[in-house]
């Protein structure tokens, strides 16, 4: 399925790699058995059933709004969409409610194994996030080091810091010592895989 932006620039998935890239990936030794080929999305929407589950939150993927224009009905009982866009930027990928807080966050990750590259964020997510802040909601971002499989969730506030260092003439990336010194370090488990939840009362 073709899904476009509403200039109608094609959007194409991350996921979407040269074959060669890919073969390359195919070939490095995953240490993680448990959690093999696994995203983080993957991971946090195993985490937030879990939460949902047990009654301890209810936080949810934001669907993303599209707008189909082409349709195909291969036969009477199916449809195809071969086309789509983007109706709007989308906001953060997560939100919900937890002890009586709202909820709103935007996961990462990343093959670097030194920085994290700030391209990955965009403008309208970090209004939407200050935005969020400013309501007393807590607002922050996980960042997966797919290298190291390390996990950190590191607050808007420092967020924010490092993207105005950016927009005004500074580093594009927050490094990976930055991000130790200023974020909290997940350590994964085996269920829930990403235990974010005990860690949002320090933020």
């Amino acid at each position: 399925m073709a899904i476009n932006y509403p200039n109608g620039k094609k959007f194409v998935p991350s996921k979407e790699q040269p074959a060669k890239q890919q073969t390359a990936k195919k070939n490095k030794k995953d240490f993680s058995f448990s959690n093999r080929g696994k995203t983080l999305e993957d991971e946090l929407n195993e985490t937030n059933d879990y939460y949902l589950q047990l009654g301890l939150a209810v936080i949810h993927k934001k669907p993303v709004p599209l707008q189909i224009v082409k349709v195909e009905y291969p036969s009477r009982s199916a449809a195809v969409i071969r086309e789509a866009y983007f109706q709007s930027p989308s906001t953060t990928d997560y939100n919900g409610v937890w002890n009586g807080k709202y909820i709103d966050f935007e996961a990462k990750e990343t093959e670097s194994k030194t920085s994290f590259p700030l391209k990955n964020i965009h403008d309208h997510q970090i209004h939407h996030m200050s935005q969020v802040v400013k309501q007393n909601g807590v607002a922050f971002m996980i960042i997966r080091f797919s290298s190291w499989q390390r996990y950190f969730i590191m607050p808007y506030g420092e967020l924010e810091v490092f993207w105005n260092r950016m927009l005004t003439g500074g580093r594009k990336s927050v490094t990976l010592q930055e991000i130790e010194e200023t974020s909290f370090e997940l350590t994964p488990g085996a269920f829930p895989r990403i235990n974010y939840l005990p860690l949002l009362n320090k933020l």
